[in-house]
Order: C-alpha cells, then sequence, then structure tokens
C-alpha cells in the first residue's frame, strides 16, 4: 500500500514525517521501528510506541507553554528520543532547533538566542559541562532532560511528561513551504547560520535519495552522525520514516563497532574521518605490505576481505558512504580493494545534503565526487565555482532578510565550491572559494588537492596546508601515533613524501616547512567542526607567525620540542 495515497487533507505534496509515522502506527503497529542498544541490548520501541510517545510529548509541551510554531532546541547524540522529539515537534506544529552535542556553550548560547529558542530538550551528551553553562545563563529556558545519565539536569523529565501527558488530539496541516526546522551549519568557516529547512523540501530530497538508491523496508539502518547535521537527518531520519525502516542507535563510542556487528546495517554512511580511522586500526593489527601480499591471492584475498569486513560489522552492507569533507582518492581505492565500495557524495547544507553521488558506484570515478542525482542541476560558473538548483533547497537564513548572497538571478545556487565536470557529468571538487590562499609573494595556493596528494602517500591522523601571508606554504601534519612512534625515521619518511610531492607542484605551491603538531584537532580545542571538519581559518589565525624565526634550510620543525 501506497503512505501517499492514506494522508488525508495534508496539503504537502509529498506526506510529512509526522503523517508518515500515524500511518506506521495503523499499518504495522507491532512492528520495530527504533532499536536503542542499551548494556549491550536492543530497547526496542514500535511504531506504535513512537507514535504514542511523541503525541503524549505535544501535550506535554503544550502544557509547559508552547504554542504552535515556537522553536524547541534539542541537544543529544543519537538516541531513539531524538527520532520521537523531532516527530513531536512536528506533530504539534513547533519548529525544531537541532544543536550539535559536542557544540561549545558559546557557540550553543548564539544558536538558541538567534533562533528565539525557550525550550530546550537535553539528552546523551559525552559532557554536559557547556549545556549545564549555558542553562544557567539562560535562566529563561524551559528545558527537559531525556532519560540518560549524561543528561544535564533539567527542571522536567521526559519520561516522567510522558507518564502523565495524554496523547494529542491535534493534527495540524503542514504546506510544502511550512518551516520544519532551522539547521544551523557547522561553522566551517565562521559563526554557525540557521538554515530554514521547509516540509516540502525535505519530503522531496528524501524521496530522491530514496528512489535513486532504492532503499527499501527491507534495509536496516545505522544512526550516528550527529543529527543536528543535515546529512544525518535527511539521509537515515529521512529514510527510515519515509519507507518505514528499522533504525540502530549506538550505545556508546566505546561500544561503537560491536554495536555496528549487533544491527549489522545494509546502509552505512561515515565520514572521512572515521574511514581513516577504520583504516588506522586495521592496519595497527596487520601492515600494510603484509596485507597488500595477502590480497594478491585469490583464497587469502577472500579470508581477509571476509574477516575484515566481519570485524567491522558491514557483511550485509549493500551501500556505504563518505561526505561532509574532502577524502582522499587512495583511502577509496585501499577499501575498494578490500571489497568495500565507498560511494562518494556531496551536498551542503543549504541543499539539504543532496547533491551528487558516485552511485551506483563507478571505481573509475574514484576522485570524483559523483555525479548530479535526480532532480540536482549543475554548473561551472566562469570562476570555476559549482552553482546549484534543486527543488530541495533551503528556504533562506533565519534573520537574513536577503538571499541574494546565496542565489544569483537565474536561481542557481552558489556553493563556494570550485570544481570541474567532465564528459559523463562526474564532478570533481577542487576546493573551497575561501579556502584558497595568498602567500607573501602575492600567489594563490588551492590547498586541497595538495592535501589529497599528500594523504595519499602518508600515514597520518591529520593534516593541513595554510600559508596566508607566509612566505610559502606551511604544512601542519598531526602525526598517526605508532606503537613504539620513532620520530627521526617518521621524519625521514616525511622528507621523502615532501620531495616527492613537491615535484608535482608550481613553485610557488611547493611546500617548504612542516610543522608536527603536538597536540591532535579536536572540537574541545575548536580546530575542528562537531561534523570533524578541520577549521582552517582557525589554524592560520593560531600560526599567523609561524614563520619568524624558522630557519631557511630547515624543512621540519616538531612542536614538542619547542613547548
Amino acid at each position: 500500500m501506497n503512505p501517499s495515497s492514506l494522508a488525508n487533507g495534508s496539503q504537502c505534496t509529498l506526506p510529512p514525517p509526522n503523517e508518515l509515522l500515524l500511518i506506521w502506527a495503523r499499518m504495522k503497529p507491532n512492528e520495530v521501528y527504533l532499536r536503542q542498544i542499551i548494556d549491550d541490548k536492543f530497547k526496542d520501541f514500535t511504531y506504535m510506541e513512537v507514535a504514542e510517545q511523541a503525541l503524549r510529548l505535544v501535550s506535554a509541551l503544550t502544557d509547559l507553554g508552547a504554542k504552535p510554531r515556537d522553536k524547541i532546541a534539542l541537544i543529544s547524540k543519537n538516541c531513539a528520543e531524538w527520532f520521537i522529539c523531532d516527530l513531536a515537534m512536528m506533530l504539534g506544529d513547533f519548529i525544531s532547533v537541532p544543536l550539535f552535542p559536542t557544540a561549545q556553550a558559546s557557540t550553543i548560547e548564539y544558536c538558541l538566542t538567534h533562533s528565539d529558542c525557550h525550550f530546550l530538550i537535553a539528552g546523551k551528551l559525552d559532557d554536559n559541562t557547556e549545556i549545564t553553562q549555558v542553562m544557567a545563563d539562560m535562566s529563561t529556558l524551559t528545558t527537559i532532560a531525556l532519560p540518560y545519565s549524561s543528561a544535564p539536569v533539567c527542571q522536567y523529565q521526559f519520561v516522567e511528561l510522558i507518564a502523565k501527558s495524554p496523547p494529542s488530539k491535534h493534527r495540524p496541516q503542514h504546506q510544502d513551504d511550512t518551516i520544519m526546522s532551522i539547521v544551523y551549519t557547522s561553522g566551517t568557516s565562521g559563526t554557525p547560520k540557521g538554515s530554514i529547512l521547509t516540509y516540502g523540501s525535505f519530503a522531496w530530497t528524501s524521496k530522491q535519495i530514496i528512489d535513486h538508491i532504492g532503499i527499501n523496508s527491507q534495509d536496516r539502518l545505522f544512526s550516528y552522525l550527529p543529527l543536528a547535521h543535515i546529512t544525518e537527518r535527511v539521509y537515515i531520519f529521512g529514510s527510515s520514516i519515509m519507507v518505514g525502516i528499522p533504525t540502530a542507535f549506538p550505545e556508546s563510542l566505546d561500544t561503537f563497532i560491536d554495536n555496528v556487528k549487533m544491527h549489522r546495517p545494509t546502509l552505512f554512511i561515515s565520514v572521512p574521518r572515521l574511514w581513516h580511522l577504520f583504516q588506522q586500526r586495521i592496519l595497527d593489527k596487520i601492515p600494510n605490505h603484509i596485507l597488500q601480499f595477502l590480497l594478491s591471492f585469490f583464497l587469502t584475498k577472500r579470508l581477509i576481505r571476509r574477516k575484515i569486513i566481519r570485524g567491522l560489522g558491514l557483511e550485509d552492507a549493500r551501500v556505504l558512504g563518505c561526505g561532509s569533507a574532502p577524502v582522499s582518492p587512495s583511502l577509496l581505492h585501499w577499501y575498494n580493494r578490500l571489497g568495500l565500495e565507498i560511494t562518494e557524495a556531496w551536498g551542503m547544507t543549504e541543499s539539504l545534503g543532496y547533491g551528487t553521488l558516485n552511485y551506483p558506484f563507478i571505481e573509475s570515478k574514484i576522485g570524483t565526487v559523483g555525479r548530479a542525482g535526480p532532480g540536482v542541476e549543475l554548473h561551472i560558473a566562469e570562476d570555476g565555482e559549482v552553482m546549484m538548483k534543486t527543488q530541495g533547497m533551503f528556504a533562506g537564513y533565519y534573520h537574513q532578510q536577503s538571499n541574494e548572497p546565496c542565489f544569483d538571478e537565474q536561481g542557481w545556487l552558489h556553493t563556494g565550491d570550485i570544481g570541474s565536470i567532465d564528459e559523463q557529468g562526474y564532478l570533481t571538487l577542487l576546493g573551497r572559494k575561501k579556502d584558497t590562499f595568498k602567500t607573501a609573494k602575492g600567489k594563490f595556493v588551492a590547498p586541497v588537492p595538495i592535501e589529497k596528494l599528500l594523504y595519499a602517500k602518508s600515514r597520518v591522523e591529520m593534516l593541513c596546508l595554510i600559508g596566508s601571508g607566509h612566505p610559502s606554504p606551511i604544512l601542519l601534519v598531526v602525526p598517526h601515533p605508532f606503537p613504539h612512534f620513532d620520530k627521526s625515521r617518521y621524519e625521514r619518511r616525511t622528507k621523502l613524501i615532501i620531495e616527492e610531492v613537491n615535484q608535482t607542484l608550481e613553485p610557488h605551491a611547493k611546500v617548504k616547512r612542516v610543522l608536527m603538531v603536538a597536540n591532535p584537532w579536536s572540537i574541545e580545542n575548536g580546530f575542528l567542526t562537531p561534523t570533524l571538519k578541520i577549521k582552517r581559518f582557525e589554524l592560520e589565525k593560531h600560526y599567523q607567525n609561524l614563520s619568524e624565526n624558522w630557519p631557511e634550510e630547515q624543512l621540519i620543525r616538531w612542536e614538542s620540542d619547542e613547548q
């Protein structure tokens, strides 16, 4: 039966998530929808249970004074209650404002104030210090805690509220242009911006992804990337509710791999940073030269592949995804040799995470981010900027009167990415317009292509090329923590790699200085966004005086030696 045929009275072109939840609750009330892992066991929620809890939360929020179109913030790591709260906000005609669970206090307070939020729901957190500080400073907030010990102390408890509140009878009628959510960008280039998502754009985008990939009710989803990020919200939450797919949530980062093995997802989306960490864990157990030797023989190849894929819990995965930040083609080739075909995709918050996909997977197109998905138009502007059109665009930035900086007169979205499109329509990204820097010699350098070359030849945790105002580009490296780390050996290897890469670069782009960074970049120290993207502008600012007193003939310095 087609759910759209059951959506009576909806003014949306496609049924919105809140109506779909009620449809699934009628069609398959006792089937499991959400699976929260607690103490290595599944705590399951049926469609009927999810619908009832969401409707009870609507009544509770209304009793607490929330009115239709009020903004309600949600800060938590992924969990079953996150989905329930999100659906409740749609069922109550509220506007959700998801916040990154790793955001710093200043960012949280900015987003709450900027979005005019007076209600906050807080849940699973690795550290609730930041949100506790914000709640103390913003005493007028009405706060609700989800049922996790890591949640901050709030005025009300989720479990108690839904226990004493009856299911709401209210059934809002959303239109395609009704505001569903305000999603803040991760702040890669500065202050987060509040992108306005409508019900029409969310439903349309989710449906394009579902149809293109062929997502169906027999699939299994695993939700662990931040739901405050547009990709997880559309690809995972959107697919799960539009198709009706069982979705599991990990217990913690420490149990992550074991939790994946428990659920064995058929679709699995990750970011380059985590795919890179998975690779490092594998290579720490079996050196790459031995691994590649074993992959050269038919029998050992099958055994090794099966062991590694099962070890990651991905033996049933038919679609693997990678996005959110640039990824080294060599990493994707490495996984491909293991039998893991990772589809690289590209989009942005303003396009609801949807743009291009290398799907169906084509090995020869590794290095591109795929071609335009159904319903997406692309073209390259004269200055090399990638321009995009889709029906699923955001409706503008909250509290911004004009969208002219985003769209041109023909309705093309300025993505800010530089790229090229080949004869088959596959897009290759060359970096961000804002990432390009000018050295003290007046020459422009595009860092991303150089970083990809270096990633392909190195074993590092992270790296970033900076150089604005410096005599020449400077490479910042967070070394991989090898067992029995040999600094002199690592330095010799680095010199060889730099010499090799420099031979391919124009004179003004050659790397003349390398700083081995002492402390890894993290969300906490402000050098990574909540989606693990590197904040290049913060590193440029932090190391703006790095070239001073750097001997001309010295290639490598160790930051730890200077502390």
